[in-house]
């Protein structure tokens, strides 16, 4: 379990490497705005999502703990909020953003419904254990550069590299120590290459019905998300995984996504980066420029992907 010192611990290690107050952790010159600025990370968002929920401890908390159904919209600028706050928002922001996710995340514990994989029926969970957590910052990790190289120039080795060395500064804010992370690219490819044929991830009912309620939408069919997009989510995840969530993934389904990966190759890069960079990293800009408003664009594109029109007035009060 990551405790509440180990957590501080955590914290006081990624303040003493932040690249400044204003800056925030990572700074403009960063890897991590580069890749985490780009709209098209969503397009990795089902993927990133299947994989977290194809880990058993994963999959019953969001079943037993999660509003995802009641209110998908809500969940979705919710989690973009803490996320792009760490990310984008200034140093004290992003802490206090970390700390709220610690804390909601020592009230998600239980026990397993059924057994799968190698963990038993009524075997414990528990949201901030540092097996979890590794796992939900690899797949965030991993899915934002598979999908970031899917659509534009991938990255050279060197690049990678410096990509993961910030993505460890941002597995602290989980509560996750150094010892607890792999110590390179290449350690962090092997480990997420375990992961992936280990049968710690193994496709539990809950991750099951999960899945099918959050891309049939909880049945609200304007909030359902297009074909292709479920046939790229597939695609994209091992085939055992994929088996195991039952998708019904056929030829029309491969082409249906390869279809829908070659157009927005074709036309994202020619989008105006006002509107192909996220309003976050827009308000990012914003502040390190000292402008005392943000533009209409960038509150539009916040209200899109937090649900408001400004990232650091909620983390302020």
């Amino acid at each position: 379990m990551v405790s509440e010192s180990d957590f501080e611990l955590a914290l006081d290690f990624v303040r003493a490497r932040a690249a400044g107050s204003v800056e925030g952790i990572f700074g403009p010159g960063s890897m991590t705005w580069r890749i985490d600025r780009e709209a098209i990370t969503f397009l990795g968002a089902g993927r990133a999502l299947l994989l977290q929920l194809a880990h058993p401890w994963v999959a019953a908390a969001v079943a037993e703990h999660s509003r995802t159904f009641a209110d998908p919209i809500g969940r979705f600028h919710r989690t973009f909020d803490v996320v792009f706050t760490m990310v984008f928002g200034p140093l004290d922001a992003a802490l206090a953003a970390a700390r709220l996710l610690h804390h909601r995340h020592t009230m998600i514990v239980g026990r397993l419904p059924e057994a799968v994989g190698p963990f038993e029926s009524a075997s414990p969970y528990r949201a901030n254990e540092v097996a979890a957590l590794r796992w939900v910052h690899a797949t965030l990790v991993d899915t934002a550069l598979t999908v970031h190289d899917l659509i534009l120039p991938p990255f050279s080795v060197e690049e990678r590299e410096r990509y993961w060395t910030e993505s460890r500064l941002f597995g602290a804010l989980f509560g996750l120590a150094s010892s607890d992370l792999p110590a390179d690219w290449d350690s962090f490819a092997a480990y997420t290459a375990t992961m992936m044929q280990s049968d710690t991830l193994s496709v539990s009912t809950a991750a099951r019905e999960v899945a099918r309620q959050i891309f049939a939408a909880g049945g609200r069919p304007w909030l359902r998300p297009p074909r292709w997009y479920q046939a790229l989510s597939a695609e994209l995840l091992p085939d055992r995984l994929r088996t195991g969530f039952g998708f019904a993934f056929d030829e029309r389904d491969r082409k249906a996504a390869e279809r829908a990966v070659a157009r927005i190759r074709r036309i994202y890069p020619k989008i105006p980066t006002r509107l192909r960079h996220v309003g976050p990293y827009q308000e990012a800009q914003a502040r390190l420029q000292g402008a005392p408003q943000l533009g209409w664009t960038t509150r539009c594109l916040n209200r899109a992907w937090i649900g408001r029109p400004q990232l650091d007035d909620r983390w302020n009060r």
